[in-house]
């Protein structure tokens, strides 16, 4: 058996109110050293033990430990993650590795080898196709199920020339044992999301909070976003911070409209964090996307309930959103979404500034500055009967539009730099010294797209290019390449603004001279990134002025 690793726990006892939840982080492969750094930043929120134990073993210590301790959540990952969820009563939060965690192992394995394997729990990642047709890469995949499965497929893949073989810990490891290299596929960053996916578990479920704390065990939820994260020079975004620095004076709620994707919750955290209520951070903002709850969840949440409310109701009863944004600003996401029945109490709640816990009588007086955000035309909802006039109204006192991204072309360029340096912060890689030369040669390509998931779109495409500039050091952002790893640009959707040059045509205005002092002069390496023959290449440099060997 091996060795777990643990901390003192006290007798299983009723709940502190102001004690923290408690979290056992299990796994019995290198996850366990990951687990062991993210915890330490938990420190303040949780109680975060980690048990190096897996499968039946950990199932056999775990029932033994809750039968007299108390845990609120197990995070682990992969099969045995899986193993434990279908056997433990307690939740079982699985940590998992994103799409980028996937594009970013599989280039680490590239540079060890161009034979390389993926092995992953029962389902392959939706990445991997895309991955091997972009870099031309065979990529053996197999998937497993247990662990002499995962065995035999290492075996397969040792005997198939494979040397080196992405995967979770299990995979890793047993990848090691046979002499190849393992990628651990897991980042920091999906480990973290976990931890803070069991934390929402907990403030979920556990007992009421004290007024003025979102949750138990926790502080209460904070802006993380101030006015100086809103970037953008063009007249549209410096006239949106002045609205906000304006807004954030007054008290009265706030409607902002615009379309997905183009930050409506920084905004709404940028007015709370100008405001009185955000100013010394020491004030709640809490935030509910009132289209991702069912209806009868949906009050509960907002309103809180007594014990004995509904069925599964816990003993004492629950605190809402409202008293946990007590002093502080509550944002209601998609609020063109709520149920009609609701947005008649909502609507009591603003007027009467109390609320009424779902089976309760008792009204509780709350100081709460409402931010209501909406991708929808409300306006028009109201003319068709699906919201209320008077909470439109009601919501709407202040109001604010953020602009898409395609009616702020000029903030584009510097947009894309920055979300680029950023990605490439996160992989560990220095940005080159002519990035910004590069970005502005990519400029017409990028602008004339009409980026329908505006700034969150143009975030998520720059953290593809920064994985894939990680993966070929010597390759130029040159508008050919963007064209080749983001094929979507070369389209033509709905919206795509007149008079614009097709892509293709961008690509041919590529700055030639940037891409061939990149590849210190050599013709043949400077056609074959463009895709050209060295027949075209030499033609439009001469076409440039530009002369020689």
């Amino acid at each position: 058996m091996k060795r777990r690793t643990t901390m003192p726990r006290p007798p299983l006892l009723p709940r502190d109110p102001d004690s923290k939840p408690v979290f056992w982080a299990v796994s019995s492969s290198r996850l366990f050293d990951m687990f062991r750094d993210i915890m330490l930043e938990f420190d303040a929120l949780a109680s975060v033990e980690l048990i190096h134990l897996g499968f039946d073993e950990a199932v056999a210590h775990i029932r033994e430990r809750l039968q007299t301790e108390r845990c609120d959540a197990v995070i682990s990952a992969g099969s045995n993650g899986a193993y434990l969820k279908s056997r433990l009563s307690v939740p079982v939060v699985l940590a998992k590795a994103s799409g980028f965690d996937v594009m970013q192992a599989l280039a680490r394995a590239r540079k060890i080898t161009r034979e390389i394997g993926m092995i992953s729990y029962q389902e392959p990642p939706a990445q991997l196709l895309d991955f091997q047709q972009t870099f031309g890469l065979d990529i053996m995949q197999r998937s497993y199920v247990t662990v002499e499965d995962a065995r035999a497929q290492i075996g397969e893949m040792k005997a198939a020339g494979i040397r080196a073989v992405v995967g979770a810990g299990l995979i890793t490891d047993l990848a090691e044992e046979a002499g190849l290299a393992g990628v651990f596929v897991y980042s920091a960053a999906s480990i973290r999301q976990a931890f803070e996916d069991a934390l929402d578990i907990t403030r979920a479920t556990l007992q009421e909070a004290p007024r003025g704390r979102a949750y138990p065990g926790t502080d209460s939820p904070r802006a993380k976003y101030a006015l100086s994260m809103l970037r953008g020079e063009s007249e549209a975004m410096q006239a949106l911070r002045q609205t906000i620095t304006v807004y954030a004076k007054s008290p009265a709620p706030v409607l902002i409209e615009g379309e997905t994707g183009t930050g409506k919750e920084l905004v709404a955290q940028a007015i709370h964090r100008e405001s009185v209520r955000g100013i010394g951070g020491d004030r709640p903002f809490v935030a509910v996307n009132c289209g991702a709850i069912a209806e009868s969840l949906l009050e509960s949440e907002l309103f809180g309930y007594e014990e004995g409310a509904f069925t599964g109701s816990r003993r004492g009863g629950h605190a809402g959103l409202f008293e946990a944004a007590h002093r502080g600003t509550l944002f209601l996401d998609e609020i063109g979404e709520m149920p009609l029945p609701l947005q008649t109490r909502l609507l009591r709640v603003l007027e009467e500034k109390e609320v009424v816990r779902v089976g309760g009588t008792r009204p509780v007086a709350i100081d709460v500055r409402v931010v209501s955000a909406t991708h929808c035309d409300l306006a028009q909802r109201v003319a068709q009967g699906r919201f209320r006039a008077d909470l439109y109204y009601r919501l709407g006192v202040l109001r604010m539009t953020i602009p898409p991204l395609r009616e702020r072309r000029d903030d584009v360029l510097l947009l894309a730099e920055w979300f680029l340096k950023n990605a490439l912060a996160e992989l560990g890689v220095r940005p080159h010294a002519n990035l910004h030369a590069e970005c502005v040669a990519c400029a017409p390509l990028l602008q004339r797209w009409p980026w329908p998931g505006n700034v969150r779109e143009l975030r998520n495409l720059m953290q593809r290019v920064a994985l894939f500039l990680a993966v070929e050091p010597l390759q130029a952002l040159a508008p050919a390449f963007l064209a080749r790893i983001a094929p979507e640009l070369g389209g033509s959707p709905a919206g795509m603004a007149p008079g614009l040059p097709a892509p293709a045509a961008e690509a041919r205005d590529d700055d030639l001279r940037g891409v061939l002092a990149r590849f210190n002069g050599n013709r043949a390496e400077a056609a074959a990134h463009l895709g050209i023959s060295r027949t075209t290449l030499w033609r439009r440099l001469r076409d440039q002025g530009v002369t020689g060997d």
